[in-house]
């Protein structure tokens, strides 16, 4: 597919080329000038790469959320899978089966902007579904549940699957020092004693990180994933993230599910920059959310030559917003999902607004109405919330999607 999007500013990065335009040849970025079949954005929209959400579980994305009751939080992950197990949320989440799972959780991240994302299970678990998805579920990892004795023992051990990463140019994912017990908090010494502690690594929480587990992860170039919500609404706190960020250490930040965070990721950077402000009476600059959003992540799943900014070669993941504010990273932190426009992944548009129905192949495709605006959705996101809510037996509302069917 080659097409080009026109007068626009064009948020490559750290640059931001005003006025500009960009053009796709097939799956990658060509060049910024307009050319071919060309769509005119008439300075009304910001042009971005697509968000990258750093963290999530596309098993978990269902609503309501299951937490603590009162002011009782958890002192680690497990008693919440035991809530969680034992709730109704999961009860009624029961009548699903994966693969609505798996498409409702693609349409939460697409409908935020996202064109990529991690899905935090083992490989044989999420493979067969990867495939048919609308946005880039990436399979390029080796992970670890957790680093404890009471985690869910996934993958082939911590030494194997860190191996494996190494030797593949992977990233090692993990949930590390979700908690306060004191095996919790010694996460960092052991994956030192494994030798399993390098810029492979990305963690995700560290809501337990010590001083000095902040100074041994940016030693060792490894990546944090910061997921505010889940973190305050599961545990009353978060991660260390100014010690974290003044360290130096790459942050990318992640929605995790919906069953304890935010409904998607644009909701989630919001919440990141209010728990900064709170926590430390000053403002995270927009600038920085959009890092942590874009060319971190991209960086965390070593995927930085691929994505994450807009550069000729890079694949063409796409992001278009109304320009409701005069400063681009300010308009992206501030977005809702009624500002999206278009969205493409591998150069294909997935969601987009009429103006660019031209580049849309008609059999593929599902028209729905956000926000007043008939938007057009790769796959059949319509006709997956009908049957949800036959599934389940009422007209089930998941604030994800911003639809009614």
């Amino acid at each position: 597919m080659n097409y080009s999007l026109s007068k626009a500013d064009i948020v490559c990065g750290d640059t931001i080329l005003p006025n500009g335009a960009i053009s796709v040849g097939g799956s990658t970025i060509k060049n910024f000038k307009a050319g071919g079949k060309t769509i005119d954005l008439k300075g009304q929209s910001l042009v971005y790469p697509a968000l990258i959400n750093v963290h999530d579980h596309l098993r978990g994305n269902y609503l309501p959320r299951v937490g603590p009751k009162g002011d009782n939080f958890y002192v680690n992950w497990l008693p919440w899978d035991n809530d969680l197990k034992a709730s109704t949320t999961y009860v009624e989440r029961a009548n699903l089966s994966v693969e609505h799972m798996y498409f409702l959780s693609a349409y939460k991240n697409l409908f935020s902007g996202v064109a990529t994302v991690n899905d935090h299970f083992p490989h044989e678990l999420n493979e067969p579904f990867i495939p048919h998805l609308p946005i880039r579920v990436i399979r390029e990892y080796s992970l670890a549940h957790e680093c404890s004795s009471y985690d869910l023992k996934w993958g082939k051990g911590i030494e194997i699957e860190h191996r494996q990463a190494v030797k593949n140019n992977w990233p090692f994912i993990t949930h590390l020092e979700e908690g306060f017990d004191e095996e919790a908090q010694d996460g960092i010494g052991i994956l030192e004693r494994l030798k399993c502690l390098d810029d492979h690594g990305l963690f995700v929480h560290c809501i337990g990180f010590s001083d000095q587990d902040i100074a041994k992860t940016a030693q060792a170039g490894a990546s944090v994933s910061w997921c505010p919500a889940s973190n305050i609404f599961m545990f009353n706190v978060t991660c260390k993230i100014r010690k974290i960020l003044q360290a130096g250490i790459n942050v990318a930040i992640g929605t995790d599910s919906t069953h304890t965070g935010s409904e998607n990721l644009l909701s989630e950077m919001k919440f990141a920059r209010e728990t900064y402000r709170s926590l430390y009476g000053e403002d995270l600059p927009a600038k920085a959310i959009f890092d942590m959003v874009t060319r971190n992540p991209a960086k965390a799943f070593r995927m930085d030559g691929r994505i994450g900014s807009l550069e000729a070669g890079k694949q063409a993941d796409i992001l278009v917003l109304k320009a409701n504010h005069a400063d681009p990273y300010e308009n992206l932190a501030l977005a809702t999902m009624d500002d999206i426009e278009f969205l493409s992944v591998d150069g294909r548009p997935v969601y987009c607004d009429h103006r660019f129905e031209e580049l849309l192949p008609d059999s593929e495709y599902e028209s729905i109405k956000v926000a007043g605006r008939t938007m057009k959705v790769r796959g059949q996101p319509d006709t997956l919330y009908k049957s949800v809510r036959m599934a389940v037996g009422f007209a089930k509302k998941l604030a994800y999607m911003p639809f009614e069917c």
